[in-house]
């Protein structure tokens, strides 16, 4: 018998400066008698992950388990009987588990799948998005229909929880700054952003790219 595991793609994407990826071990899996899993021969707990496979059992073999389940209290089931009775619902609800977890993964790879994509572009946007910073500072978005289209942009940003990261005086991090320059400084008593050179962005958790900035350091 295959294992549904083995037509799941693996998962990947490209390593990004500050970047760490958050491959959370899944612990919703439902379990089974195998590698991953093993699910008791006298029937799932009632509410939890095995109880969903036994709900997704079909009317036949719904059936079957009922007609066996009437043998077996009218005592009309021999012990081989029994024990093949007990099997079959062993094998049908592993086989149901099975199924279940392959539902979880296509979903958990489907949604990886979506936000890799979704940094892609995002990322690829940035030189625009620091266009448009620039535009800004030198007063060029302050009125007419390019202040109206700057707003639209980073109102789309937003919609994807891009954050902008790095501000002069805060502690320097090198998981989201990258520091192209230090200043000794009389008086410093630790790394903090003397300047940003250029800002760092972060899409939820992932940093799309670490802040350039000046760093001041103890003299």
């Amino acid at each position: 018998m295959t294992d549904p595991k083995d037509n799941v793609p693996e998962e990947g994407e490209p390593q990004v400066e500050g970047d760490a990826t958050n491959a959370a071990e899944p612990e919703d899996l439902v379990e089974a008698e195998g590698p991953d899993v093993e699910v008791p021969t006298d029937g799932p707990a009632a509410g939890g992950p095995a109880a969903d496979a036994a709900n997704d059992l079909s009317p036949e073999d719904e059936a079957l388990l009922a007609d066996a389940a009437r043998g077996i209290a009218e005592d009309k089931l021999s012990t081989e009987d029994r024990d093949l009775v007990a099997e079959m619902r062993a094998d049908m609800l592993r086989a149901q588990a099975e199924l279940v977890n392959f539902r979880k993964r296509v979903e958990r790879d489907r949604e990886a799948n979506r936000e890799v994509a979704i940094a892609e572009v995002v990322r690829a946007l940035l030189p625009a998005l620091d266009d448009l910073t620039r535009a800004e500072a030198h007063g060029d978005l302050t009125e007419g229909p390019m202040q109206v289209i700057g707003q639209k942009i980073r109102g789309g940003f937003e919609k994807f929880k891009l954050v902008q990261i790095g501000e002069k005086g805060e502690s320097f991090d090198p998981n989201i700054h990258e520091a192209i320059v230090q200043l000794p400084t009389p008086g410093a008593t630790g790394q903090t952003v003397a300047d940003v050179v250029e800002p760092g962005y972060k899409l939820g958790e992932r940093v799309l790219r670490a802040a350039k900035v000046a760093v001041a350091v103890p003299a």
